[in-house]
């Protein structure tokens, strides 16, 4: 992983020890964050919503006079969300951007203070108290708010990239530049009331969410729907340019040859203790040790979340260091923690660090020495095998070592031809590097038709020394039903020959909500859950995936989700999706000059947002 100076740097902050004082002030981040939030909600809410926006214009006028201004503008309450967000993560970009716009209120109240001061009689004339009094309010809270936000700057310490700043300005320059064009184009065609010689300024202020006034005295405008739309363009432009200036200190999604030694190390002694284990060697995860190096958590930073898959590799009595330092890490970095495919026993270390722990399913596994094909309970597999097996079908079962190269090379390449999406999917189950020499330990079903041909493969990882794990699952589309039972009976059955005693196959989410909800006299809940699973299950297979496994009558294993926060996981579940392969993380484009200076090769690295 990349780590940068300044994120050593910060490491301080973040570790520092805190009495009352210190637990007062390391709140002040998330204060701050909900307080924008609820100023995002109210001004989305009057901006959306034209009859709210008068009913509750006297609320408005006092939270602008006593605490905060707020605006009935998209842009602007856009813009206070993601702000809201980056305070949360304690972004040092975002307490910059905070104290700018505290500051600019609190020069703006003062030069109005003190202009009434200097010229009392103007104020007098013109019927000006209210509004000087209302920015002496202001004053005191901006002031205040200031003082807080200088006293807590160094519990704002999670870095940003290098130059985010110029990218975000150019980035909301330009995309605020096309507002106003759109805008003022949408005024011309649809001018309402608005006099033509205000179109400009009219659409540079709706541009610009109301921050700036170039006329208080216009009258006229035009239709709502006009302001909608510019105000939905700025929107657009400062989530953008602020998606930028927060995007997260980059990580390379990489694991270095030396920690995956250390890795492959700690699992030689310790690998028997999780299914999942070996997949912590998978070189688009980065791992932290703890102190004494006994034990590491994997992880990937997807989406702005720190996610770990399955246990800590290791030694149990050293799980808390490692997690404590993987928090640190992304505590750090301002990444939202989380764990997908924990066991029961590493949720319980997770939930002992303060991490927030649901139950997410059972893993299924096949216990070989009672595995077998007699009985009522196994008939739809054992009809299985055995049709297939009638049709002719052979297997061959070999440790990746014992499989010449060639012949690796035409696995491989068959098990691209009948993947059924672009890449290889995976995370917290798959290895997604078949073939590798690395992994001699593995080993290889594969499933051959009558003619000799190549029909299906299965491809395990080890798991400790007498268990394998499901990494890799393909068929041609075309074989026979039943080849999958096929092969999955004939490892268990040749499973004794390779010291194997067990066998962990797939992953089934919500297993205890599919087999209870199906039962007699389950509850109204139960039931109504179980049918929102089974309608959902037309796009993600979840029912299908439940009763694969189920007919092999496994021993289930539970399997949780960590997390550090409630609010954050939407965010978490998207992480989750984009790191097993079900959705694309959508990136911004690199600007033309890194383009040119990297000579088009933008590495390896997986941006953090």
């Amino acid at each position: 992983m990349a780590v940068t100076e300044q994120g050593r740097a910060a490491a301080a902050g973040a570790a520092r020890p805190a009495g009352d004082g210190g637990r007062v002030r390391a709140l002040v981040p998330r204060a701050l964050s909900v307080a924008m939030a609820l100023a995002a909600l109210y001004s989305a809410a009057i901006a959306l919503v034209p009859p709210l926006r008068n009913l509750l214009r006297p609320v408005t006028f006092v939270v602008e006079t006593a605490v905060f201004p707020v605006a009935p503008n998209l842009g602007y309450a856009v813009f206070l969300a993601i702000l809201a967000g980056a305070l949360a993560r304690r972004k040092r970009a975002a307490h910059r951007v905070a104290a700018a716009v505290v500051a600019l209120l609190v020069l703006g109240d003062l030069a109005v203070v003190l202009s009434a001061s200097l010229m009392p009689d103007l104020v007098e004339e013109f019927g000006l108290t209210g509004q000087v009094v209302a920015s002496q309010v202001n004053l005191a809270v901006a002031a205040a708010a200031l003082g807080v936000l200088i006293a807590t700057a160094d519990e704002f310490f999670a870095p940003t990239r290098k130059a985010s700043f110029r990218q975000a300005l150019a980035t909301l320059g330009g995309l605020l530049a096309l507002s106003a064009a759109v805008g003022y184009g949408l005024v011309t065609l649809f001018p309402g009331t608005l006099r033509g010689e205000h179109h400009l300024a009219w659409v540079l202020e709706r541009a610009l969410g109301g921050a700036a006034t170039f006329d208080a005295q216009r009258a006229g405008r035009p239709p709502s729907w006009v302001d909608l739309v510019i105000g939905l363009l700025s929107a657009v432009a400062v989530l953008a340019a602020f998606a930028v200036l927060f995007r997260s200190q980059r990580v390379r999604a990489e694991l270095p040859p030396a920690d995956e030694e250390r890795l492959r190390a700690l699992l030689a002694t310790y690998g028997a203790r999780d299914s999942l284990g070996y997949f912590a060697t998978r070189r688009d995860r980065a791992a932290v040790f703890s102190p004494s190096g006994k034990a590491a958590v994997s992880y990937r930073v997807v989406a702005g979340v720190c996610l770990a898959g399955g246990d800590p590799i290791g030694d149990v009595e050293a799980w808390a260091p490692a997690i404590r330092a993987w928090l640190e890490e992304a505590r750090r970095y301002g990444w939202a923690p989380a764990v997908i495919g924990p066991g029961e026993t590493a949720a319980l270390a997770y939930a002992r660090a303060g991490l927030r722990v649901l139950e997410l399913g059972d893993e299924a596994v096949i216990e070989v020495a009672d595995f077998g094909l007699d009985g009522r309970e196994m008939r739809g597999v054992r009809q299985a095998v055995n049709r297939v097996r009638r049709a002719g079908f052979t297997l061959r079962i070999r440790r990746h070592a014992d499989v010449p190269a060639a012949e690796m090379r035409e696995a491989v390449e068959h098990a691209a031809a009948w993947r059924d999406t672009r890449d290889e999917r995976g995370f917290s189950m798959a290895l997604s590097r078949l073939g590798d020499p690395a992994d001699g330990d593995c080993v290889l079903v594969e499933a051959h038709d009558a003619d000799g041909r190549p029909a299906g493969l299965l491809s395990f990882v080890p798991w400790g020394g007498d268990g394998l794990s499901l990494d890799l699952m393909r068929r041609d589309r075309d074989a026979d039903n039943g080849l999958t039972e096929f092969m999955v009976a004939g490892l268990a059955a040749a499973a004794p020959d390779l010291g194997v005693k067990r066998i962990s196959l797939n992953f089934a989410m919500f297993r205890a909500v599919f087999e209870g909800g199906a039962r007699l006299g389950a509850g109204p809940v139960l039931r109504l859950w179980r049918w929102t699973l089974v309608f959902v299950s037309r796009w993600w297979q979840l029912e299908s995936l439940y009763r694969a496994n189920a007919k092999y009558r496994p021993r289930w294993v539970p399997r949780f989700l960590a997390f550090d926060d409630a609010r954050d996981l939407p965010r978490v579940g998207l992480a989750s999706v984009i790191a097993e392969g079900f959705l694309t993380a959508p990136r911004l484009p690199e600007p033309p000059w890194r383009l040119r200076r990297a000579g088009h090769a933008t590495g390896t690295g997986w941006p953090s947002r």
